[in-house]
């Protein structure tokens, strides 16, 4: 909602998260924390920012709107203003991103009471950090097919199998899980379960480790790990339903407890005008370059219209069909920030090329190192071509691709 148009509530609220992040901004660690939630590596980090999600939770920054019984603050209308005064307070970002933006939307719907109970208020606090465990080595896109088996025995479930490019698995103490409980049927044959990260019971963890040098991917390895059936998310069987609620959430169009995100895009844009107008070539600023100049111009139209589409998102009436917007904001919004970051390389020129840790690099080589990143977001949650295809089938009703 527009801040013109708060309730005398709202209005106060707005004001005291305005007052509680500016006086309570951390300074930042020694270490440079890494541009997002999921390249997190050092323990140092997750205490550092796990400290922080908790007091952005005590101070009511985080499950502003969520019933008191699970741990939130039992407000209504007030989480999109506290998220909205987070990001424009460029602070750190919350660690428990999965949690935050996945988890809970997933057991809000699908969700025993228990389950809410139990789960939420660690979630809130960060005390209990989130990974998914979706992808595998064979099912990536093609998420349906999918071969992690749980096998039922009594009151409990043994599972087998690997999950690959999991964010934050080596510091998570609990995932989200897809598993295969009958072979003869594909999406009906798919059951999801919550599941403790316990190295006891079954569960390895693999670093994968990327082009950037970084390693926040994972691959999570099931050895006969057996989880209770109170770990069970909705009906044997009814999994791809969960799941595709756990998608949607990733995609933005989940209930919001917490603003999970990092640097907008419209932070980036200003980030790459000053750059432009820093950055000498032939002995003039770069922002000279009139092409160029006209490239940035466009992108900030993109941006402005990727933003406003996203507060149409959150008044019903103007949204159409529930998935369009929020399939259509985590395409265009991760292709535009992967053309913005590609910009930000043509003005750097050769000095592109100086990479993090080179004293000659400019900003300690953030701008190709975020480019590098860029390809995580136009690939994970589904990547663009996929993104494409639900699109046209689902939303324009285009007849499937062959």
């Amino acid at each position: 909602m527009p801040q013109g148009k708060d309730t005398a509530e709202q209005s106060e609220f707005r004001a005291h998260c305005r007052s509680w992040l500016e006086a309570n901004k951390p300074e930042l660690p020694k270490l440079q924390l890494p541009q997002a939630a999921y390249e997190v590596m050092t323990d140092d980090h997750v205490v550092y920012l796990r400290d922080w999600q908790k007091k952005c939770y005590e101070a009511q920054l985080i499950a502003t709107d969520v019933d008191k019984r699970y741990g939130g603050h039992g407000h209504s209308g007030f989480q999109q203003i506290a998220s909205l005064e987070v990001r424009r307070a460029k602070v750190p970002y919350f660690i428990n991103w999965i949690g935050l933006g996945m988890t809970v939307p997933t057991l809000l719907a699908h969700g025993t009471e228990e389950q809410k109970e139990r789960y939420f208020p660690k979630i809130f606090s960060g005390e209990e950090i989130w990974c998914q465990g979706f992808s595998e080595p064979g099912a990536g896109s093609d998420l349906a097919s999918l071969q992690t088996s749980a096998i039922r025995n009594g009151d409990n479930w043994v599972i087998n199998g690997r999950k690959v490019w999991t964010s934050s698995a080596h510091f998570a103490s609990h995932i989200l899980l897809l598993t295969r409980t009958d072979k003869t049927t594909k999406h009906a044959g798919i059951t999801y379960f919550v599941a403790a990260m316990d190295t006891n019971n079954g569960v390895s963890v693999r670093p994968i480790h990327k082009l950037t040098g970084e390693s926040g991917f994972n691959e999570v390895t099931f050895d006969d790990t057996v989880l209770s059936d109170s770990m069970r998310v909705d009906e044997v069987g009814n999994g791809w339903k969960v799941a595709m609620s756990t998608l949607t959430s990733e995609r933005g169009a989940g209930v919001g407890v917490g603003a999970v995100a990092g640097e907008s895009s419209h932070s980036h844009i200003g980030q790459l005008i000053d750059l432009a107008k820093q950055t000498k070539r032939n002995g003039r600023p770069v922002w000279d370059d009139l092409v160029l100049r006209d490239r940035i111009l466009k992108l900030m139209v993109r941006i402005e219209g990727s933003g406003q589409n996203t507060r149409r998102a959150r008044v019903r009436a103007l949204t159409g069909d529930p998935m369009r917007l929020p399939l259509q904001s985590k395409l265009t919004g991760t292709e535009i920030g992967q053309e913005l970051h590609e910009v930000a390389l043509s003005i750097l020129g050769m000095r592109s090329s100086l990479y993090v840790g080179d004293e000659n690099a400019v900003d300690d080589g953030k701008w190709p190192l975020a480019y590098m990143n860029t390809y995580t977001g136009t690939i994970s949650g589904g990547s663009s071509e996929v993104q494409r295809n639900i699109l046209g089938e689902r939303v324009l009703g285009l007849p499937k691709t062959k």
